[in-house]
């Protein structure tokens, strides 16, 4: 795939990153003589005819974002396969970071958070939806600004039914599902709320609110169990900031933030030293009858799942080995 020429105009050099789903290379855009990251999507993924359509569409309106917190698109094409040219960002994401162990200080947590709010606030102002929103999805940079990446894959996935499939063996995607994701209903923007919300108490005490061995487990307990209150595994941290987690991982979309700005507004509260007074959700969410619902719901996903994950052959790959740092 080396040195190939995508749309007369992007010649490719290394590959620098690999998953699930795409593999980016270093390209240099001969038209513009700019340095460009091109994902290039998976072959199986690539003969789907109608994730090609949607991916179109999602590229399309993933270019229109226009935003300092966003990864800039700048271009799409299908040949040898479906693919998207990006900006070039110079930084890690935030799974590098994480994975490095390194911790940091609750003000540079809730400031990389208000940075992923803001690009949300935007994207979904022009009703665009992450819906994947996790530490491999976000970039900080050399300079140490913010920045959200692949809003048009995870919309393309999302709506091939695909959201169990693509994470049957990944379990680091598992961990920041909203439970409306993870039982098969619709995302929408208070399901990105939900991913932050879970990124956020991963900053703050190291681990995601859910962890399990399976992305089965964890999709579960997404679904039916209530996050821990965050001081309960970090006594030191300010109260305002277990008041933000709880309402944002609230099980029901309506009892969560309603809007990125308004998660936003309460952490900077939370950094001035201001309290915080949005209320939380006190009615229970596990009735009886819901319990029952929502364990049909649930294990009908799964089975969708594994008869997706079957007929797209299990997904294996081969190959030299690349650092994973996009994600699914």
């Amino acid at each position: 795939m080396m040195n190939s020429l995508l749309g007369g105009r992007y010649l490719l050099g290394q590959m620098i990153g690999t998953g699930g789903m795409a593999d980016v290379y270093i390209a240099q855009d001969q038209r513009l003589s700019r340095e460009v990251a091109i994902k290039i999507l998976r072959s199986d993924l690539a003969k789907d005819p109608a994730f090609v359509s949607r991916f179109r569409k999602e590229a399309k309106a993933a270019a229109g974002l226009n935003h300092p917190g966003i990864v800039a698109v700048y271009d799409s094409g299908e040949e040898p396969a479906p693919y998207i040219v990006m900006e070039l960002v110079s930084g890690h994401t935030l799974r590098e970071l994480i994975h490095q162990g390194e911790r940091l200080p609750l003000n540079r947590a809730l400031e990389i958070t208000e940075g992923i709010l803001a690009g949300l606030e935007y994207s979904h102002e022009r009703q665009i939806v992450h819906r994947d929103i996790k530490p491999a999805n976000v970039m900080i940079t050399d300079n140490g600004d913010v920045k959200v990446m692949d809003f048009g894959i995870a919309r393309a996935m999302d709506d091939l039914g695909a959201t169990l499939t693509s994470t049957w063996n990944v379990v680091g995607t598992a961990q920041y599902l909203s439970p409306e994701q993870a039982v098969g209903e619709p995302a929408d923007s208070r399901s990105d709320i939900y991913s932050t919300g879970c990124l956020l108490f991963e900053l703050l005490t190291g681990e995601p609110p859910f962890t399990g061995e399976t992305p089965v487990s964890i999709a579960y307990q997404h679904a039916s169990s209530t996050a821990p209150l965050v001081r309960t595994l970090k006594s030191d941290l300010p109260e305002g900031i277990e008041i933000v987690l709880a309402v944002a991982l609230s099980k029901k979309p309506e009892d969560r933030y309603q809007s990125a700005q308004a998660m936003f507004d309460d952490i900077a509260k939370v950094r001035a030293g201001e309290e915080v007074t949005t209320k939380i959700a006190t009615e229970p969410f596990m009735t009886r009858r819901r319990a029952i619902i929502f364990g049909g719901s649930f294990f009908a996903a799964i089975a969708l799942s594994i008869t997706g994950l079957l007929m797209s052959g299990g997904g294996a790959n081969s190959g030299p080995m690349v650092p994973n740092v996009v994600g699914l």
